[in-house]
């Protein structure tokens, strides 16, 4: 195995990049741009826009080291059979799930805005999960995907912190997988639910897992962070 280590909070832990996928959740233009779902709720989602450097780099990274590298995307069906009523009835009236916006029919799959933005474009090759909830392991193939690469850890980064990237870390640490949140790779609407949101995966001596940064990631390649 070629094991690194990462510096993380609570403490330092090690992965092997062979047995590891790095997952970028939701880096959508409905949550990121001007006119998809996230501003219909009234968000600025201009503070979105801090994590979509460090999610390149990361993306970078995996592919510079041949990881599996897997995108999400969150939205529904055409027909919204697939989409709840309590959260189709979410938001003003006007501007619900399945209307028509600026980037087509919000949150659906197959509209401008249910596209991941331009650039975190995934390669070919790339898995794209298209999930219906907040969890990427929620009504989806990932879990069996992971397992038949022998994935055992798993690099997290995407939006928002405290919703879709946390109920996934969630999901995934009940499934047994090692989660190293990215947290300069993710981002909220809210600042204090981002900050809240990666303490409380690192509690308790990493209760849901460990939280580093994309340059404590970098440097795990370098020579000092290679451990046998």
């Amino acid at each position: 195995m070629n094991m690194r280590q990462i510096n993380a909070t609570p403490g330092p832990t090690t992965f092997d990049p062979a047995r590891t996928a790095l997952i970028i959740i939701d880096m959508q233009r409905d949550f990121l741009e001007p006119g998809g779902f996230g501003e219909a709720l009234g968000n600025d989602v201009s503070s979105l826009a801090t994590a979509v450097a460090p999610c390149r780099r990361m993306l970078d990274l995996a592919r510079a080291h041949d990881m599996l590298v897997i995108h999400t995307r969150e939205g529904h069906r055409p027909d919204l059979a697939d989409a709840p009523p309590a959260k189709v009835e979410r938001g003003a009236p006007s501007m619900r799930i399945g209307d028509a916006g600026p980037m087509g029919r919000i949150l659906v799959r197959g509209q401008d805005g249910h596209g991941i933005i331009a650039a975190l474009a995934p390669d070919a090759g790339e898995p794209v999960i298209d999930k219906p909830g907040k969890g990427a392991f929620y009504q989806t193939d990932l879990e069996i995907m992971l397992h038949n690469r022998r994935i055992e850890s798993l690099l997290v980064c995407g939006v928002t912190t405290e919703v879709c990237v946390h109920t996934t870390v969630r999901e995934a640490n009940d499934r047994g997988f090692r989660c190293i949140v990215i947290g300069d790779a993710c981002g909220s609407y809210f600042p204090e639910f981002h900050r809240v949101g990666l303490e409380m995966i690192a509690a308790q001596g990493g209760i849901f897992g460990w939280v580093a940064t994309s340059a404590d990631a970098v440097a795990s390649f370098d020579d000092g962070g290679h451990t046998t």
